[in-house]
């Protein structure tokens, strides 16, 4: 149970991050040495989908679904 909270937590996390990185990428958020840079806008989405599957698996787990 608390492995499914964890997983759930870390993925909600990196999906933030992820879209922070995103939008920096993208050049939406600025201040940072990451905006405008493509690189940022490249590897945002990749740890979006790593976190859904992270959150995914945490939910199932917590659901009860995937055991």
């Amino acid at each position: 149970m608390v492995k499914a909270y964890v997983f759930l937590a870390l993925g909600v996390l990196l999906a933030l991050t992820g879209l922070v990185w995103t939008l920096q990428g993208l050049g939406i958020v600025g201040g940072s040495v990451m905006s405008g840079v493509t690189t940022w806008a490249i590897i945002g989405p990749i740890v979006i989908v790593v976190a859904l599957v992270l959150a995914s698996i945490g939910l199932r787990r917590l659901t009860g679904r995937g055991r």
